[in-house]
């Protein structure tokens, strides 16, 4: 019986193109999942779309000279053309600014005001008399109400990493024109989330998620309060209420509905409108959400909220295999820092196979992970041509050579042929099940794995030597049928990670069926037919020579050396004068950290406990895009110990942390040499 299977992947951001970062996280792993779940027979909708409304993209394009609609035109077809070459197999790629996004999106918001969940409230926000209009956060630079650094964003402080609204910034301005700006009243809708608690406490109990996912999002639950759903602007989805003029949905709440407005596209395209129900209305589809860590708050928490409050019954989520983050040689992928692939460079001389298996391979499942040039030579020369490609070529040449170019009998099976089978058997089991629970990682160590093992058993079998003898030709066309096998099973595990490679393979063991059409149970289950005609051999893959890595090393660190160069050192002003008695004021002391911990919810901030020598205190800090939690255990630092306490995110802090800061490169102030306790003076 088939099943339903609704698989989304996290709509990308049409403010830039996509990098392998991104790949890795929502795209790869969906793609995997999809092309399994079709194999096995059962009903499958795959769906994504570019995501095109907000204030980052307004941003952009003010500053980039377009339009928002010029600036998504753009970015949706760039990413578009990257999700085609690297072969991914969406049902539908829709986008949020067609015509019939609104319509549920509208639907959503009138559901969720009409049941008492949307509340109108009048708010002060920021207004720029100059430009004579609201400034969203993003817009909007000044001085950290907190540590008073001149140059804080509208949301968040890059020196001490302290979270707030815009309205708390001391002397706020415009980022694009530096005007000052005003607190002026104005009217918004707010989504009442707080209501929801419970209902999703007790939904997140039904789950069998990954650990951390969970806990996250249980935490995350419990410090749900109103959140403003709509903005001062004139890109977006408009509110469904009269006298609105001028105000749109926040992106955030109109964005993950593009998941049903993709898929109500796509019903429209094969002439079925309502065919779209059958997946989002049906109780017993199964629904999986692809994402990245970072959107875990939206699909494990405020999407589902908004899900309850609707009219219509649509599925709530069922999978949420979240995923870590992908870099690139250690560091964050970084277009203004020139730490980036080009893509359109780098498919000039790779193919998409070679990207999405070695992604694949080190796929940030349960932690970070990261693209090196090192480490991608030695997938594509190791596995992919050495094991993987190496099997298939000695045992097509042979069979060509030794077999008339067609599949042998398979005769009187030895016990190693039988032990070998039913390895193979066991691998195709292996990675099925690996697929089923989203583990794309280990689904491409037992390909290798599989390929390994058939080289060892052509080894062992040495086949060369049987047909140097007439009589033994039944035990070297046993060998080679049995070898075959292994190939038909190597094409079916690896298309999912790489189908081109796979339909080629496919093509070679003489079938004229598409492998995308097969049945995984099918193929596993009989033998190719004796007589087959196998096509000619070819090689599937080129070595990588270290030469040529050895360029792109270079090309990345040049790329990012051009790109230091090219932006000038933004020396901070000096702050004004002070007496020597205001330094006096301040107490400063050496510290050891002995216990760092992210902080949820946040993208900077660090909870550290430091040891003063005479107390252990807690001090919250915003380093996390420098250091992760265990790089700085046992690091010793300079602490502003007569700071009165703050609370960030929930959490108290009994100090602040000494660091230096220069065009985005942050480091502590270390003494090695003093003991704790030991005054900085």
């Amino acid at each position: 019986m088939k099943n339903k299977i609704l698989i989304t992947s996290a709509l990308p951001y049409a403010n830039g193109p996509l990098h392998f970062g991104h790949i890795a996280g929502a795209y790869l792993p969906g793609d995997c999942y999809a092309r399994f779940q079709r194999t096995r027979g059962n009903d499958v909708l795959y769906v994504c779309g570019s995501d095109e409304y907000g204030v980052a993209i307004t941003l952009s394009a003010d500053i980039a000279g377009r339009s928002p609609k010029e600036h998504v035109d753009i970015f949706h077809e760039i990413n578009r053309k990257l999700f085609e070459h690297m072969r991914f197999s969406f049902d539908h790629y829709s986008r949020t600014t067609w015509g019939g996004h609104i319509a549920p999106t509208h639907q959503f918001f009138l559901d969720l005001l009409e049941k008492g969940y949307i509340e109108e409230r009048i708010t002060e926000q920021l207004f720029s008399t100059k430009d004579n209009r609201f400034l969203a956060d993003r817009y909007v630079i000044g001085t950290c109400p907190r540590c008073g650094f001149v140059r804080a964003r509208g949301d968040e402080c890059p020196e001490c990493g302290a979270s707030y609204d815009a309205t708390d910034l001391l002397d706020p301005k415009s980022r694009l024109t530096n005007a000052p700006l005003i607190r002026k009243e104005t009217k918004h809708w707010f989504l009442l989330l707080d209501k929801f608690k419970d209902r999703l406490i007790d939904w997140l109990e039904t789950k069998n998620w990954k650990p951390n996912v969970v806990n996250f999002i249980k935490g995350y639950i419990q410090e749900l309060h109103p959140r403003s759903i709509t903005r001062d602007s004139n890109w977006g989805v408009p509110i469904p209420l009269p006298n609105t003029e001028g105000k749109v949905l926040y992106v955030w709440f109109d964005a993950p509905i593009g998941y049903i407005s993709s898929s109500m596209e796509w019903a429209q395209s094969i002439q079925d409108p309502d065919r779209w129900k059958d997946y989002w209305l049906d109780p017993s589809t199964k629904l999986v959400h692809f994402i990245g860590k970072d959107n875990i708050p939206f699909h494990g928490a405020i999407f589902p909220a908004m899900v309850m409050g609707q009219s219509v019954p649509y599925k709530l989520v069922d999978e949420l295999p979240a995923n870590e983050f992908f870099k690139l040689e250690g560091k964050q992928f970084s277009k203004s820092d020139g730490w980036y692939i080009d893509l359109e460079d780098f498919f000039e001389r790779y193919t998409s196979d070679q990207i999405r298996y070695a992604i694949a391979s080190n796929a940030p499942e349960t932690s970070d992970s990261e693209f090196t040039w090192k480490d991608f030579q030695l997938k594509c020369n190791t596995d992919l041509l050495g094991k993987f490609g190496n099997l298939i070529n000695r045992v097509l040449v042979f069979a060509k050579n030794n077999c008339g170019g067609v599949v042998p009998p398979m005769h009187t099976l030895q016990p190693i042929d039988k032990e070998f089978l039913e390895n193979v058997h066991k691998m195709i089991d292996h990675a099925a099940a690996n697929y089923e629970s989203f583990k794309v990682r280990r689904a491409s160590q037992v390909m290798m794995e599989l390929a390994q093992l058939g080289n060892i058993y052509f080894d062992a079998k040495r086949p060369w030597l049987d047909a140097k003898a007439p009589e033994r030709k039944p035990a070297m066309e046993t060998t080679i049928a049995c070898c075959l096998e292994c190939l038909k099973a190597m094409a079916l595990i690896s298309y999912p990670i790489i189908p081109d490679t796979a339909g080629e393979l496919w093509k070679m063991l003489g079938f004229v069926s598409w492998i995308q059409d097969v049945s995984w149970d099918h193929v596993a289950q009989q033998s190719i037919p004796e007589g087959q005609t196998l096509e000619e051999p070819k090689i599937l893959f080129k070595r990588i020579e270290d030469e040529q890595i050895a360029l792109e090393i270079k090309k990345l660190h040049t790329m990012a050396e051009k790109a230091s160069k090219g932006k000038p050192c933004d020396y901070e002003p000096l702050k004004p004068a002070v007496e020597i008695d205001d330094v006096k004021k301040l107490d400063l002391r050496v510290g050891v950290i002995v216990s760092a911990l992210s902080v949820p919810k946040s993208k900077k901030l660090l909870q550290l406990e430091v040891d003063l020598g005479f107390e252990k205190r807690t001090i919250v800090a915003g380093i996390s895009q420098h250091y992760n939690p265990e790089d700085v255990i046992g690091q010793k630092v300079v602490v502003v110990a007569n700071l009165k306490p703050a609370t960030l995110m929930g959490i108290q802090s009994q100090g602040m942390i000494l660091a230096g800061n220069m065009d985005k490169t942050l480091e502590l102030l270390s003494v090695d040499s003093l003991p704790q306790g030991s005054v900085v003076s």
